[in-house]
C-alpha cells in the first residue's frame, strides 16, 4: 500500500501549469513536496499565504511562517501574507483551481466529511465547509480503511458532512478512484493491491471496467 507522502505524490501528477492550490490539513500538505518538473503552481494556505513552498529543513524553521495546521513552511520567491478576510476572498470568489482535503469518509455520490466525530472536541470546521463550496475540483487523500479495517468510502456517510456532491477524485493508501454519478469508478491500484482487495475494503458501490493499472510513482 502506499504511504503518505506517496498519496502526496500521486496527487501531485494532478496539478497543472499555471494552476492555484490550496492544500487542507494532514496528508495534503505534503503534495508541495512533490511539484512535477516542468510547471509552476501557486499553493495557497487558508491562513493567509499566497506562494506557499515546501516544509523547511530540520534546524531551518521559521515559527512565525506556518500553514493551516500550523506546521512550519517555508514562502516562495514573491509569496505574499494577508489577512484571512483577503484569503476567503480568494476561495470564495473561486480563484483557486484545485483543492485537495484529508476526509474521515466520502460517500459515493461526492459528500465528504471532515470536520467533526460526534463525542470528540473539535475547535470548528475551519475554512472547509468555504473549500468545498467553491473550488470546482477537489481531491481527496485518505486512507482507504480506519484502523479497525471499515471502510471509509461508503454508500452514504455516517459523520456530519462538510460538504455534498463535491468531491471528484480520491486518493487512498490502496486507490485511486474517480467519483462518477454512478459511484466510485476504480482507476488505478497501489502496487500490490489486488482488485478484490480493494472491493472488500468499499462500502460503497465500486465500478471495475477492464484492466486495473498499478499506480506509478516518479
Amino acid at each position: 500500500m502506499l504511504n503518505r507522502n506517496e498519496i502526496a505524490q500521486r496527487i501531485a501528477q494532478e496539478l497543472r501549469d499555471g494552476w492555484y492550490v490550496n492544500l487542507g490539513i494532514g496528508i495534503p500538505t505534503l503534495v508541495a513536496n512533490y511539484i512535477p518538473e516542468g510547471i509552476s503552481v501557486v499553493f495557497q494556505s487558508e491562513n493567509g499565504i499566497l506562494g506557499m513552498g515546501p516544509f523547511p529543513y530540520e534546524g531551518e524553521e521559521d515559527a512565525d511562517l506556518i500553514n493551516a495546521g500550523k506546521q512550519t513552511i517555508t514562502a516562495m520567491p514573491g509569496a505574499s501574507i494577508f489577512d484571512s478576510a483577503t484569503s476567503f476572498a480568494m476561495i470564495r470568489g473561486k480563484h483557486i483551481q484545485l483543492t485537495v482535503l484529508g476526509a474521515m469518509e466520502v460517500s459515493e455520490t461526492g459528500d465528504i466529511a471532515n470536520w467533526k466525530i460526534p463525542g470528540k472536541l473539535v475547535k470548528g470546521m475551519g475554512g472547509a465547509m468555504d473549500l468545498v463550496a467553491s473550488a470546482d475540483n477537489i481531491i481527496v487523500a485518505m486512507n482507504h480503511t480506519d484502523k479497525r479495517g471499515n471502510s471509509k468510502l461508503l454508500k452514504n456517510c455516517t459523520l456530519p458532512l462538510t460538504g455534498v456532491r463535491c468531491v471528484k477524485k480520491i486518493v487512498t493508501n490502496m486507490a485511486v478512484l474517480d467519483v462518477t454519478p454512478n459511484g466510485f469508478k476504480l482507476l488505478e491500484r497501489a502496487p500490490g493491491v489486488s482488485v478484490e482487495d480493494i472491493q472488500k475494503a468499499t462500502a460503497g458501490k465500486l465500478i471495475i471496467e477492464g484492466e486495473i493499472p498499478e499506480i506509478t510513482i516518479n
